[in-house]
């Protein structure tokens, strides 16, 4: 039966022959089919392909979902809370769950989902610890919240450790820590967790975010290759400065990390959308009285361009205005124009 399954009449040759040319075939077959699954499973977790984009949620609605749609115990902080747990339990939970640490196929073999993890991951970090730090306390002297004491550091493990122990752990402890923080700031009890909703709070979190914009729009525009500026006094001790910043060498951004960089700027800007939309709901009162509503809204919408849809099998690098498209050098564009608003809002928060 199998002979002639496979085309060969075992009367016609030699049967070890034959046993060796069944095995070969059954080989490949297992071989294609293992390789069809895996590139499926790919497909499927990759959340910044051209099809398929990370899912964007109602801040509000994550908020009112946590308190059984009891919109009294939405208080100062209760948006931005429940949206950062809500960020955080994506990326632990979404198709495939955290991919970065994968020592197995295909979350081994896949590059941008993890780079998108990155870019996430950081913005959680730093949110938390300015949760920590200045959301939370009323002054530098007061006594920091236990429960954010507790989530900060496991969302700065490693975020590629796969074990002793696994950033998934450790971020799923955070979420928890998270989760009783938010219990306790929406409940009108003496021990309730507390969110001080102050201007120089909001500076303390967008110098960080104008700080992170920064970097990644440099590193973005370094696809297509750039001079350093380099800051060399030019005396008469020291003639050669010129030509020292003539001869410098040129900022570019691997071939090989082009993509990682670009996953990674959509990741960082994914989730920074839903935190600022959070803190405009939350802070709305004093970005109204600073006039700073307009700047934010501004910020938020040059960030939710970086997430439209990429419409390509890979992401081009084009030499700037070159016959190819540069999607580092777009998405760059806007982050930078994100970084200019959000420097302005510092200082309408700081004078305004």
């Amino acid at each position: 039966m199998l002979a002639r399954l496979f085309g060969r009449n075992t009367m016609d040759g030699d049967p070890h022959e034959d046993r060796l040319s069944l095995a070969a075939r059954l080989t490949v077959a297992l071989g294609s089919v293992t390789a069809i699954v895996l590139l499926g499973l790919s497909y499927y977790w990759d959340v910044d392909t051209a099809f398929f984009d990370p899912p964007r949620f109602d801040v509000r609605e994550a908020a009112l979902k946590r308190v059984a749609e009891d919109p009294k115990k939405l208080v100062s902080g209760a948006v931005t809370s429940a949206t950062l747990i809500e960020v955080a339990s994506f990326l632990i939970d979404k198709p495939g769950g955290y991919l970065a640490n994968d020592i197995t196929p295909p979350g081994l073999l896949m590059d941008n989902t993890p780079s998108w993890e990155f870019g996430v991951v950081v913005q959680l970090r730093d949110l938390t610890r300015v949760l920590r730090n200045d959301f939370s306390r009323s002054q530098t002297q007061s006594t920091e919240d236990a429960d954010l004491s507790r989530a900060d550091p496991d969302f700065h493990n490693d975020h590629d450790a796969w074990v002793f122990p696994s950033f998934e752990g450790q971020a799923k402890a955070g979420v928890v820590a998270l989760a009783r923080y938010f219990s306790r700031l929406t409940n009108a009890k003496p021990s309730a967790a507390r969110f001080y909703t102050r201007a120089d709070n909001l500076v303390a979190y967008f110098s960080l975010v104008a700080q992170r914009l920064g970097d990644q729009s440099q590193r973005l525009s370094a696809s297509v290759g750039k001079a350093p500026v380099l800051i060399v006094p030019i005396t008469s001790a020291n003639p050669a400065a010129a030509e020292d910043l003539s001869a410098a060498p040129m900022v570019k951004t691997p071939w090989m990390e082009l993509d990682d960089v670009f996953y990674e700027a959509r990741g960082a800007a994914w989730a920074l959308v839903h935190f600022l939309r959070a803190i405009e709901i939350d802070f709305e009162s004093v970005l109204n009285k600073k006039n700073a509503l307009v700047s934010l809204g501004q910020i938020i919408r040059e960030l939710e361009r970086t997430q439209d849809a990429l419409m390509s099998p890979m992401v081009l690098t084009g030499d700037g205005l070159a016959i190819f498209a540069n999607h580092s050098l777009v998405i760059a564009s806007y982050i930078a124009r994100a970084n200019a608003a959000t420097i302005e809002l510092i200082k309408l928060l700081q004078q305004g």
